[in-house]
């Protein structure tokens, strides 16, 4: 958001940046309408403030050009205003480039917001062409609309109505990245008369007397008994929407800042966050820490108040789950609270393992197989726990007797015959990997040979629910019994003892120090 230096500082003092480019393309969304015709006819005859540093000025004729999209959703009526829009531009000497869209998959979408994203997308387009032709950056062109003080309060009036909370409120920006809205503080009546004053026609669209549309509903129902009281109240509400909007930023901008703090895990499909400082935020912060969270998930989930409320009320209980659009699910639990698609709930990691060999594992980690011989001679559980007292930090590190799953002879012939090599049915050794299943079993070291649910282990370690699929589980084979659970417990059955003479040894570690 702006300084009060960027702000209101005198023009002159601040528009060196933007004489660099000199060339840089403005593009102008022409629909033939009264307000888009004016903006063309304005950008060619008047001085209009493209808020790139120069205040109100003339823009270079050879820097206009116009795009105009053809969404045939009205038959001959949007052919007519393609034809309207070419005139014009041979009329003012402007080059025009016209897109056309079809709209016979929705997918569901609305209507006004797909054709919106259509208008979006070709006016990108069409700078990034126009850009590179004139080997310029991109942030020195300019998308000019004709949004008008008029759109920017019914569109406060209609988010207003939906419950809208202060982004929605704050309506139009003036200005978002480089697309720019020179005639914010006009409203359309003004922008009519100024047409028929210059004698220049324009279109209209019939579709936009139908009050069945909540924007239509509003500009004919409403705003006239707005006017009624206060004639200037397209401007009033639009200078509130001024205030809105940079309150909006700043508080966004504290939020990002928060969530950046509490955030303890980020993967792709999944936010963890620490549960208490969430909890001790103020309410406005975190409202918007969910929802930013949110969006670093799924760009196109929409929330409401309801859902953003839901999240909020299991972290102040400490414990909860909740589900919200786009199927993301939310779990408080052990002092986390995690965030997780549907996409990333359904992702398990499952394979073989040689040993030796290595397998990647999900949070950049990989889980390594080693096989040795023990020393002749060694005590044995001295030599493992000496092994594991020296693996560095951050590394997690199990021993399994290799005889335990049949890949070792515990025949002491065999292991004369090997030497001080290991048997050979040892190094064609190989374990399954995979995620938690239903109704996992194992007998945890320690409870001598007592068997317990490995979704009980990991309750008692205090692994989030929404974490659970990423531990991995190492088993004798699909299916089959479960050797360890990574980083967790090992197997009572699969220990090594006094006897053991051939290990395999299990790593989990980072991927960086894996390289």
């Amino acid at each position: 958001m702006p300084t009060v230096a960027q702000r209101f500082a005198p023009h002159h003092s601040r528009g060196v940046r933007a004489q660099a480019h000199p060339a840089a393309p403005v593009v102008l969304m022409v629909s033939g309408g009264a307000d888009s015709t004016a903006l063309l006819v304005m950008a060619c005859t008047s001085q209009l403030d493209l808020d790139d540093g120069r205040g109100r000025a003339r823009i270079a004729r050879e820097r206009l050009h116009v795009l105009h999209v053809n969404h045939h959703l009205r038959g001959e009526a949007s052919d007519a205003d393609e034809a309207f829009v070419r005139k014009l531009c041979e009329r003012f000497g402007l080059p025009l480039c016209v897109e056309h869209a079809s709209f016979a998959n929705l997918g569901g979408q609305n209507l006004e917001a797909a054709a919106r994203e259509v208008r979006y997308a070709a006016a990108r387009r069409y700078v990034r062409e126009l850009c590179t032709e004139a080997n310029v950056p991109r942030s020195a062109a300019r998308i000019a609309t004709a949004h008008t003080a008029s759109d920017r309060a019914e569109t406060f009036i209609m988010n207003a109505i939906k419950g809208a909370g202060a982004a929605g409120l704050s309506s139009i920006p003036r200005r978002r990245n480089i697309i720019v809205r020179p005639l914010i503080d006009t409203t359309h009546d003004e922008l009519c008369r100024y047409l028929e004053v210059a004698g220049i026609p324009w279109r209209e669209d019939e579709s936009n007397q139908d009050t069945a549309y909540l924007r239509n509903f509003v500009r004919h129902r409403v705003m006239p008994v707005l006017r009624e009281r206060n004639r200037n109240v397209a401007r009033n509400v639009s200078a509130a929407c001024d205030i809105l909007g940079d309150e909006d930023a700043f508080m966004s901008q504290l939020a990002a800042q928060a969530l950046r703090v509490c955030t303890k895990r980020r993967q792709e499909g999944l936010i963890v966050l620490d549960g208490a400082r969430l909890a001790s935020a103020e309410v406005a912060i975190a409202r918007r820490m969910v929802r930013l969270a949110v969006r670093q998930l799924d760009q196109d989930a929409r929330l409401e108040l309801r859902h953003v409320e839901a999240v909020l009320a299991c972290v102040a209980s400490g414990e909860g789950s909740t589900t919200l659009p786009a199927g993301i699910d939310v779990r408080m639990e052990f002092g986390t609270c995690s965030m997780r698609t549907a996409a990333a709930r359904e992702e398990l990691t499952a394979g073989w393992l040689t040993v030796p060999g290595r397998m990647a594992l999900a949070a950049g980690r990989v889980l390594e197989a080693s096989i040795e011989r023990v020393p002749a001679g060694s005590d044995i559980i001295a030599y493992v726990r000496r092994k594991a007292s020296a693996a560095p930090a951050g590394e997690e590190i199990a021993f399994v007797d290799a005889a335990s799953l049949g890949y070792a002879e515990r025949d002491l012939v065999r292991l004369k015959e090997s030497g001080d090599g290991v048997p050979v049915e040892a190094r064609a050794a190989r374990l399954w990997v995979d995620s938690l299943a239903p109704g996992d079993l194992m007998c945890p070291l320690g409870m001598h040979g007592r068997s317990k649910k490995v979704s009980d282990i990991l309750g008692e370690e205090q692994v989030p629910v929404a974490e659970r699929p990423l531990v991995p589980i190492v088993r004798t084979a699909p299916g089959g019994a479960v050797v360890w659970v990574g980083g967790i417990r090992l197997d009572e059955r699969f220990k090594c003892t006094a006897m053991s003479r051939v290990l395999i040894q299990l790593t989990i570690h980072s991927l960086d120090s894996a390289e």
